[in-house]
Formats: C-alpha cells, sequence, structure tokens
C-alpha cells in the first residue's frame, strides 16, 4: 500500500472511530430500555540555518493558494511531506503580510520545512528603504527564533518581466535587492537571498503587457546591452538585473508551461490557448540551453551564466497548467510530461537543486483569463504519478528540514514546571509539611472528635467536593496569569502535583462512587447509556468551545491569539531555549471556512486536533468516559484487577514507547493517554470500593501502613536532601542521586514514579486533615469549595471564556497586586454566582 494511501488511511480510521462514537453518543437514547514515512531526525532550531548544511538532496515543494490550501493538505494528497512550501507575501510587510507570513510558517515549521518567500514590492522600488529591510529583517529573525524556520527570500521576482509593477527598472532593482540582501545577511535568520528572473524568450515582452513605454531614458540605457539605441530581443534578458553577486545565495529561475507552442513565448497573450497539449519531447531541456522560443540565438545559458559561472544552487520556479474546459489531451500527459521533462534535466544541470511547483487554480491571463488548474496534486492519479516519479529520482529530501514545531509541542508548553535546583527542594518541603499534617490529624482526631466528618456512609463524600472545589480554583487562577495571592498559592501548595492530577483521579472516584445508584435507578444498561451521553455531550461542548473561540477571533477588538496560541515562557519542560516561540494551537481551522471543507481539516476538528490551551484536557475526559461504562462492567464483576493490570500494562507501554499515541489529539501532547488512563481507572476502583478501602485504611494495620508510607515517604526525601545541602553521603544512597531525582522520577507529562507517590501523599494527607478536621475547615470554606467542586466540569469549561475575556481588558497590568487580586476575584465570585443560579446547567455538563 502506498505511503500516502496508508497515511490517509491510519488518519481517516482515528477520525472515523471518534467521529462515529460522537454520532452514536449524539442519537436519542430512546434506546435505554432495551437491550443492547519514517522522516530523519530534524536538524537543532539553534544558531544560525545554513541552507548548504541543510539541504542533503533535491528539495521539491509546492506554491500554494494559502487561502484554499496548506502544507498538511498537500501532504496528504502526496503522502510525503514537501522540502519546501512558497508563499507570496506584499513587500514592504503590511499587517496582512506579516499575518500570512507567520500562518504559513507556523504550517511549515509543523512538518519542518523550509519556505520561500516571493516578495513582492506594492510601493515603487524608488520609494523602498533601508527601514523597510530592517523591518524584513527583524521578522525572519523572529520566525527563525521562534520557528527554526529556514528562509528562501525571492525579492520581487521576475524582474525581467514587462508584467509585474516592479519589472525592467534594473538601477532601482538592484539596488532594492542589495539593500535587502545585506540587512538580511546582517541578521540571524541565515536566510538565503534568491534571484529569480523568468525565462528569457520573448524578451522584452513588449506584446505581453505594454510596460516598455514606461521606461525611464537611465533604464533604457542600462537594457540595451547590444548598443543598438533600442530595447529588443537582441539585448541580455538577465544580465542588467543582476545585483553584486555577494548579495546572491542563489539563483532561481521562473519557467511555466503554457502550452501554446514556442510561438507563444514571443508573443505571449497575443497568442489564444485553444487546446490542452502535452508539452513536446526536449521542451525543457532546450529551454535550459536557452534555444526554445528565441527568435535571436543566446550567446550562453542562465544555467552556465549564473549558476555554474557564479558557483551558486539554482531554484526553478516552475508548473504546467490545464483548461478543463477545452479538448486535447488528459491532464495527466499535460503536467507529468513536463515534470518528467524536468527532472530529466537534472543529471545533466546538478545545480538544479531546488524546485517549486504551482500549486492553485487560478485565472490565467495567458489563458484568456480563464480558470486553469496548474496543480500537480489535484486528484488522485496525479499525485501519485507524481510521487513515484518524484520517488524514482532517488535524491529527493522529504521533510523535515529543520526542526519540527507543532501543535502538539505548543500544548506541550503550556506545561509549568519549575526551572533550577529549587525543584525538588520544593517538592521535598511539601512533602515533609504533609507529612507532618498527618501525623498532626491522628492527635486531632483524639482530641478533638467533634470536628470530624460526619457520615462516611453517604452516597455522596463532601470531603471529595471539598477537594474537587480547591483544585478548579487552582486551575482557574493558573489560567488567568496575574499576580495575586491565589495565583502564589496556586503555584506552590501541592509539591510536585498540579491540579490535573488530582482533577482526573477524583473524576474517577465520583464516577466510581455514583455507578451504583445510576443502576438501582434503571439497571446496567440504562446507567451505561447514560454514561455514553455525559460522553456525548462533553464532546459536542468541546467542540462548541473550540468553534466559538474561534468565531469570537474575527469579532473586531477581541484579541483571541491570548489562548488560540500559546507564546512559550521558558518555563515548560524545554526550558529557556524555546523562549518566546509562538505555536499555533487551531492548525488548519481556517480552512474550516472553505467550501466544502477539507477533510483534514475537518478531521483535526473531530479528533481534538485544534482547541484553546486552556481547555487540552477536554480531550481526555471526552475519551475516558467513553471507556467508563465498559470498565465499570469489569469492576462490577469482581474484575478490578483486570482493571488495573491492563491500565499499569497500558502506562508500561507509554515509559518504554513515550511517542506512540492512538489518538493525535492535542491534549495527547500535555495528558498522555495512556499514561494518565492509570489514574482515572484507580479512581473508579476506588470510588467503587470506598467503604471497603476506607474500612480496610483506618483499621489499625491499615493506619499503620498509611503511616509507614507518608512518614516513610517524606522521610526519604528529607534525608536525601540533608545529604546534598549539608554534604555528606546519605548510605546506602549514591550522593548525587538527589540531584538526580526530579529528572527520574517527576517528570511532568509523562507521570513517572516519584509524581504518583507524590499523588498518593497527597490524597492521604489531605484526606486525613478532611476527616478530623472537617467541621471549621467547611465552615471557612465549604460554602464556595463545596458547590463549585460539586460543577468542577462545568467551571473548567465556562472559565476558558473568562480566561479570553481577561485577556482583553485594556490596560491591565499583569505583574500588579492589586489588579490581579482585583481579577482573580472578580471571576471566582462571578463562576460561584453562575453555579449557584445554574446557569446553563442544562447545557454544560457538569
Amino acid at each position: 500500500m502506498p505511503p500516502r494511501i496508508r497515511t490517509r488511511v491510519g488518519r481517516t480510521l482515528a477520525a472515523l472511530a471518534l467521529a462515529a462514537a460522537a454520532a452514536l453518543l449524539a442519537a436519542p437514547a430512546a434506546a435505554a430500555s432495551t437491550p443492547p514515512g519514517t522522516a530523519a531526525e530534524p536538524a537543532a532550531a539553534t544558531g544560525i540555518s545554513d541552507g548548504a548544511a541543510l539541504q542533503d538532496g533535491l528539495w521539491f515543494g509546492p506554491e500554494l493558494d494559502w487561502g484554499s490550501d496548506g502544507p498538511d493538505g498537500y501532504a496528504d494528497r502526496l503522502g510525503e511531506t514537501a522540502a519546501t512550501y512558497a508563499v507570496r507575501l506584499s513587500y514592504p510587510l503590511d499587517d496582512r503580510a506579516r499575518q500570512d507570513w507567520s500562518r504559513a510558517a507556523t504550517a511549515a515549521s509543523a512538518q519542518g520545512a523550509v519556505l520561500v518567500l516571493s516578495m513582492e514590492p506594492r510601493v515603487a522600488l524608488a520609494d523602498l528603504t533601508g527601514d523597510d529591510a530592517a523591518a524584513f529583517t527583524a521578522m525572519l529573525d523572529r520566525m527563525h527564533d521562534d520557528y527554526g524556520t529556514h528562509h528562501l527570500v525571492r525579492f520581487a521576482p521576475e524582474m525581467n518581466g514587462s508584467w509585474t509593477t516592479w519589472g525592467q527598472q534594473p538601477r532601482e532593482f538592484v539596488r532594492a535587492f542589495e539593500t535587502v540582501a545585506d540587512a538580511v545577511h546582517a541578521g540571524g535568520s541565515g536566510a538565503e537571498m534568491v534571484w529569480a528572473p523568468s525565462y528569457g524568450a520573448g524578451y522584452p515582452f513588449e506584446r505581453a503587457d505594454g510596460r516598455l513605454e514606461d521606461l525611464t531614458a537611465a533604464d533604457l540605457r542600462a537594457l540595451d546591452t547590444d548598443g543598438d539605441g533600442l530595447l529588443t530581443e537582441s539585448d541580455d534578458p538577465y544580465g542588467p538585473y543582476y545585483p553584486d553577486p555577494d548579495a546572491v545565495d542563489r539563483v532561481g529561475l521562473t519557467m511555466f508551461y503554457f502550452g501554446k507552442g514556442e510561438a507563444g513565448a514571443a508573443a505571449g497573450r497575443d497568442v489564444p490557448l485553444e487546446t490542452n497539449s502535452a508539452p513536446d519531447d526536449g521542451e525543457v531541456a532546450a529551454r535550459l540551453d536557452e534555444r526554445w522560443g528565441y527568435t535571436v540565438p543566446q550567446t550562453s545559458t542562465f544555467y552556465d551564466r549564473f549558476a555554474l559561472g557564479e558557483n551558486r544552487d539554482l531554484l526553478l520556479d516552475t508548473g504546467a497548467l490545464y483548461d478543463f474546459s477545452l479538448p486535447g489531451d488528459d491532464e495527466l500527459a499535460v503536467k507529468q510530461g513536463w515534470w518528467r521533462q524536468v527532472f530529466a534535466s537534472l543529471p545533466s544541470h546538478p545545480r538544479i537543486t531546488a524546485i517549486t511547483w504551482l500549486e492553485t487554480v487560478r485565472e490565467e491571463a495567458e489563458a484568456g483569463s480563464q480558470e486553469v488548474d496548474w496543480r500537480a496534486t489535484g486528484s488522485d492519479e496525479l499525485a501519485d504519478a507524481l510521487r513515484d516519479d518524484l520517488s524514482a529520482l532517488g535524491e529527493v529530501q522529504w521533510s523535515p528540514i529543520t526542526a519540527v514545531i507543532t501543535a502538539e509541542q505548543g500544548a506541550a508548553s503550556t506545561v509549568q514546571v519549575r526551572q533550577g535546583n529549587d525543584e525538588m527542594n520544593w517538592i521535598t518541603g511539601t512533602a515533609a509539611v504533609l507529612a507532618v499534617a498527618f501525623v498532626i490529624s491522628g492527635l486531632v482526631g483524639r482530641l478533638l472528635p467533634s470536628w470530624r466528618y460526619p457520615d462516611d456512609s453517604a452516597t455522596r463524600d463532601l470531603r471529595i467536593d471539598m477537594v474537587r472545589g480547591f483544585v478548579i480554583i487552582v486551575v482557574v487562577v493558573t489560567h488567568i496569569e496575574v499576580l495575586s495571592p491565589y495565583s502564589l498559592a496556586s503555584l506552590n501548595v501541592i509539591g510536585a502535583i498540579t491540579g490535573a492530577e488530582l482533577f482526573v483521579v477524583l473524576s474517577g472516584i465520583v464516577l466510581g462512587m455514583v455507578f451504583p445508584a445510576a443502576i438501582k435507578r434503571g439497571g446496567e444498561w440504562a446507567a451505561a447509556v447514560a454514561a455514553w451521553g455525559r460522553a456525548r455531550k462533553q464532546y459536542l461542548v468541546a467542540l462548541a468551545v473550540i468553534l466559538l473561540i474561534f468565531a469570537v477571533s474575527f469579532v473586531p477588538f477581541v484579541d483571541a491569539s491570548a489562548i488560540m496560541t500559546f507564546t512559550d515562557r521558558g518555563t515548560g519542560e524545554d526550558g529557556t531555549t524555546t523562549t518566546g516561540r509562538v505555536y499555533d494551537l487551531y492548525p488548519n481551522a481556517d480552512r474550516l471556512l472553505d467550501y466544502p471543507p477539507p477533510w483534514y481539516a475537518v478531521r483535526q476538528l473531530l479528533l481534538l486536533e485544534m482547541g484553546p490551551w486552556p481547555f487540552n484536557i477536554m480531550g481526555l475526559f471526552v475519551v475516558l468516559s467513553l471507556a467508563y461504562p465498559a470498565l465499570m462492567w469489569l469492576i462490577r464483576r469482581r474484575m478490578w484487577w483486570v482493571v488495573l493490570l491492563g491500565s499499569w500494562g497500558l502506562y508500561a507501554l507509554h515509559i518504554v514507547r513515550p511517542d506512540l499515541a492512538p489518538l493525535p489529539s492535542q491534549f495527547n501532547a500535555v495528558f498522555p493517554l495512556l499514561a494518565w488512563q492509570v489514574l482515572f481507572t484507580h479512581g473508579l476502583v476506588i470510588g467503587y470500593y470506598r467503604r471497603q478501602i476506607i474500612r480496610a485504611l483506618t483499621s489499625t494495620p491499615g493506619k499503620i501502613l498509611v503511616g509507614v508510607f507518608v512518614v516513610g515517604y517524606a522521610g526519604f526525601l528529607v534525608y536525601l536532601w540533608a545529604g546534598d545541602s549539608f554534604g555528606f553521603e546519605p548510605a546506602p544512597f549514591p550522593a548525587d542521586l538527589y540531584r538526580m531525582l526530579y529528572d527520574s522520577g517527576y517528570p511532568r507529562i509523562d507521570l513517572h514514579w516519584g509524581r504518583l507517590l507524590d499523588l498518593v501523599l497527597v490524597m492521604a494527607s489531605s484526606y486525613a486533615v478532611l476527616t478530623v478536621a472537617w467541621k471549621p475547615i467547611n465552615a471557612v470554606m465549604g460554602w464556595l469549595w463545596i458547590p463549585l467542586g460539586q460543577a468542577s466540569l462545568y467551571v473548567f469549561i465556562v472559565h476558558v471564556f473568562f480566561v479570553l475575556a481577561v485577556a482583553n481588558i485594556p490596560g491591565l497590568d499583569r505583574q500588579s497586586f492589586w489588579q490581579g487580586t482585583l481579577v482573580h476575584t472578580a471571576v471566582i465570585a462571578a463562576i460561584y454566582f453562575m453555579v449557584r443560579k445554574r446557569f446553563l446547567f442544562s447545557v454544560i455538563p457538569r
């Protein structure tokens, strides 16, 4: 099976699986009473990129219509990831150009591809300044620093043509090109300047557009290379436009096939396109020899003069058009006939090291302003043929060429970890405090029995709701990134554990507790259908939130990029090396506006591969909720050991193969399903057998066991910390064990052993404290934490919109303590009010 088909089938099956599940869940619950191509490792994105160092074969890629296509769509059609993607931008840069560039760089970097920029002047060449070049270079440097993107810059391409507003102005073009080149070479991006005229047959193209009447006397003298006082086909079509060689890193040549025969080269638009015809044998070779289309013999070729003569690699910009309204040869014969001739010319022209193919459908002046198709992947037949012919070359270098930076990495970068040597110190200190609190709770329980939690036999355990309420407030405060007492507490209160771990395990406990009651109400099948109904609701709400945020991004004066993108703060697991990198968390979302939207964009939506960063864990809950009824079926039949054995098997698989992802969903980069399911499954078992577990752990042997674990674990960390701090070897352990402990046991994403032990410590200590000191804690915080905890999923969903709202407060100083305190207080109060009023409870799951 071809790689494109394997890739498409695999992704499609995954998307259809989740979409089908959603469709089943969306169906009426009326049946409630009825029985039932390995790529190379990319180069690191550090230092100045060197095109020669990056290139290890022929670079081939498309020039896309970025308004209706993108790298993902092209890769999906071709079955390979192209080495380059070309985009046309206006120069000097305006807001639209910066936006389009950033979007293209984001999409290309997700495949580690090179970006070819065709910079088209939108003002007169004489009006271009050094400041314009400096602004362009600054953007180049930022794109390189953020994404590791290598750029080929085709400044004012086809400058020898009469059809461009910057054409046939050699003196101003050379000045502008050298100005841009000087700025680019002085920058740190390592971008390559590409001098790229159009193939010279038909020059000076007076029948193409008529711009020759606008030539100044000075330009006419520069262009009159034979000195006859006229600009004719006898004059050099290339030389007058060539800048200082030091300004040129690569040369380029535009050479399209219009299908009108050799006469069309000179006559241009005056020759109508009447039929689709495959190229004549040897046409590409004749063009490269400067023999095709000329009425005056040429003394040398472009390739010999500028590729070989100037020792520069050549970027060939090409393509073949097809008009479906005309008779003649079929599309494959025309387009394959052209690209095969291009490929056949490569052995005799080894300096052609990169090819861009025009991949668009557009109106074409050469075709009488009719819409024509330039695409080489517009059909499966074409795409398969192109891929096969490229593979037959044996020298094509596919992406990744540079570092691959994906939306998944962007999601992973949202993880906040402490940097420096204080990571284990804080974990150790927190463990010691929790151990002391655990010991004191035993004394309080004996001395003040009236403070105890009143009823361990109730169906609903308010202690769990209390903890969930605290956790969800931590999540809200953490995501609304302003300085306040709330933020200081939320970032430093639970040691190695974040709100996410507790959120998942406590959700499992609650679901395990309530399932028996659901069975009593309507039977096991009805309980399962109701559970799937909840999963359906979660999934549909997840899609709704994703689409709502996307829709809000089009509202004037609302900056949705605050949650649709993520700027690396240098606090993720990659440290400061990625500080400032901007990740697009809505890959290909714009394609959803196409009619019809391409399947790859729809698939990314259905699989939750896009979405706001504060919301990414929602996908994990959808998947776990789908598995919930089946897991409870096993647990009810005393096969909890099967559930846990399978769960630990999946966890072990993740530790061995952390790159293995059952779904490409956004959440998997932050909350890997194979690892994080272990929290949920244990929660289900704990919740279902809660009473038996409480009886066992509150017995004398149980208390001893829990006490030994809590004190022993905390004592172990304190002992290692003391050895590291006071300079003695903590026998029998190695002296450097403490400094290696965080990396080996406490990584945030993969839930290593240390983080799991810390979670057990937090749960045991907090449960013990809440049990013996329930009444005073409930009196102080129960009014807030319990209702929020009982509606924690609702709070999580609505908090996304509060994060967006706060991000758009004009003039907000996020480092202002009083402003941050006011914002956090107002948000918590608003959410509490919404919960008390049950606002949209019928729509949003709780």
